[in-house]
């Protein structure tokens, strides 16, 4: 019984229209899916309910497990999805086929807590809130369970971020647990980006004053099935939703992660040009300048090097190099990096040469003036070239 993204129903989940819809999407979740549907009836109860699995056309088969399961229980609805991915688009089209008068999300791979779902509809229902939003903070009840050091720290980092960047009111922006009413996912459906990297963010991060939130704490339970999604593409991405919520999408959120990178490279040109002069390295003669020091020339190899790393597994993700392609990208990012040295230095004596600025500035500060729009010639005309020819043609290069 699965549904096409955009058909008509073909039965009824229940006779009896449901209170809370939970929607769940799935990608290679076969084996989570029956004690997924089943932990929710048991939490549920009586509650008049749906559970729409939203399913990626998985390789694992996760959309026929879920139909088999809807045969016998009318409460299961499925969409199978073919041609479309997403975790926001799909919660979206869950969200749009759905019936209930709250809307709940929550992950397939049995990490979150479904005995929560009753208080966040009471809450929703009550009319206390618009959106609850289940949180692992400890300051709320929650808790993040058996997380390592590192994962907690990555969590940290993240919340930090859109809590500084986009005023979220919630302590747990990335849990991916949430319910929400029926009028408020009416009014602000249009504006959630379905491409969007988690769609509670998408929620919170483009709400308006009025929305009335609160949270519930869960404790996030282990993977029993299957693996977690998270790898540096979900870092990636969640770098980019932030960028287009706070910046809006006239701003590439592409761009704005090429320019973190160039920062992060000018740090590391910092600390091996301070190495480099603090061991005395010395100069080397070029042939056609004054002698030049080491340290300059090791610092600013070494950025590009940092910077080719972190733009090939970050930036242009889908277009990375991989194994023996890496060789060949990295000669490509380095003929363009110092053509961009080339473009920096160029602006800078040309604007040195013509004095513009003096006059208002001073000669101090019209020097540092100078200095920067260089830097910001340079980093368009980088930006431009890396995106047209060194990861445009990346598939191409070594393929086979």
């Amino acid at each position: 019984m699965t549904e096409a993204p955009d058909a008509e129903p073909r039965r009824r989940a229940s006779d009896v229209a449901p209170v809370l819809s939970v929607v769940t999407p799935t990608f290679n979740e076969a084996d989570n899916i029956e004690p997924l549907v089943e932990g929710i009836h048991a939490a549920l109860g009586e509650v008049p309910h749906e559970v729409i699995v939203v399913d990626d056309d998985s390789p694992d088969q996760t959309w026929r497990v879920a139909d088999e399961l809807a045969e016998g229980d009318r409460r299961v609805r499925v969409i199978r999805r073919i041609g479309e991915a997403g975790l926001s688009s799909a919660v979206i089209a869950g969200m749009a086929a759905s019936r209930g008068q709250v809307l709940a999300v929550m992950d397939a791979d049995l990490q979150h807590d479904e005995t929560k779902l009753p208080e966040m509809a009471r809450r929703i229902t009550s009319g206390e809130s618009d959106l609850v939003a289940g949180t692992r903070s400890p300051e709320h009840g929650g808790s993040y369970g058996d997380w390592g050091s590192g994962r907690r720290l990555v969590s940290w980092v993240a919340t930090l971020i859109a809590r500084l960047f986009l005023r979220v009111p919630v302590s747990d922006p990335m849990s991916g647990y949430f319910a929400v009413s029926r009028s408020t996912f009416d009014r602000m459906s249009e504006r959630i980006n379905p491409q969007g990297f988690k769609i509670l963010l998408e929620f919170v991060g483009r709400r308006d004053p009025t929305l009335r939130v609160s949270e519930v704490g869960f404790t996030f339970r282990n993977r029993l099935h299957g693996e977690t999604k998270l790898s540096p593409s979900v870092i990636r991405s969640y770098i980019l939703a932030v960028a287009e919520l706070r910046l809006g999408r006239q701003v590439k959120g592409q761009f704005v992660l090429y320019c973190l990178v160039g920062l992060s490279g000018v740090a590391v040109n910092l600390v091996v040009f301070g190495f480099f002069e603090w061991v005395g390295l010395g100069t080397v003669d070029i042939g056609f300048s004054d002698p030049v020091r080491w340290s300059l020339l090791l610092g600013i190899q070494a950025s590009i090097f940092s910077n080719f790393a972190l733009n090939n597994y970050f930036t242009f993700w889908e277009r990375r190099y991989r194994r023996k392609q890496v060789l060949w990208g990295l000669v490509l990012f380095e003929i363009v990096s110092l053509f961009g040295v080339f473009v920096h230095v160029a602006i800078f004596q040309f604007l040195q040469n013509t004095g513009w600025g003096e006059s208002l500035f001073g000669e101090s500060l019209t020097t540092l003036i100078h200095d920067l729009i260089g830097f910001a010639v340079a980093l368009v005309t980088n930006y431009y070239l890396n995106v047209n020819y060194t990861w445009s043609r990346r598939a191409e290069v070594g393929s086979g």
